[in-house]
């Protein structure tokens, strides 16, 4: 991984294995990088705390790692979950992070049916 970027850190996406949903984006440093891919459970690294942190570790929601994808620059990843405990990864109590929609003037209604984030209904 290309952590010369951003100081030393780079945007990982989690992404529901199963519903195609993106959860949440946090970033890494290499040695949050290294413990995920050790451990096989999402760990950040806070830029406010400046210090690493396993989602969930209090909580119990963790983010189970199923797969991980590399973009084509090496500075950012894709991963691919599981959730566990009650499934609500923000710390709102959120199913996901991305749920406030931002009205766009000149976006185009959904084809077929009104759906949120990567098809996920409202």
């Amino acid at each position: 991984m290309d952590f010369s970027k951003l100081d030393g850190l780079i945007p990982a996406v989690v992404q529901d294995r199963t519903s195609g949903e993106v959860l949440m984006v946090g970033f890494m440093n290499d040695e949050a990088w290294a413990r995920t891919c050790e451990t096989g459970f999402v760990t950040f690294f806070s830029r406010t705390r400046n210090t690493l942190w396993m989602k969930g570790e209090t909580s119990g929601n963790r983010l189970a790692v199923r797969q991980i994808f590399t973009d084509c620059d090496d500075d950012t990843v894709l991963v691919k979950v599981d959730r566990e405990g009650d499934g609500n990864v923000c710390h709102t109590g959120q199913r996901s992070c991305f749920y406030t929609e931002v009205p766009v003037s000149g976006a185009r209604p959904p084809a077929g049916n009104a759906s949120g984030p990567a098809g996920v209904a409202r």
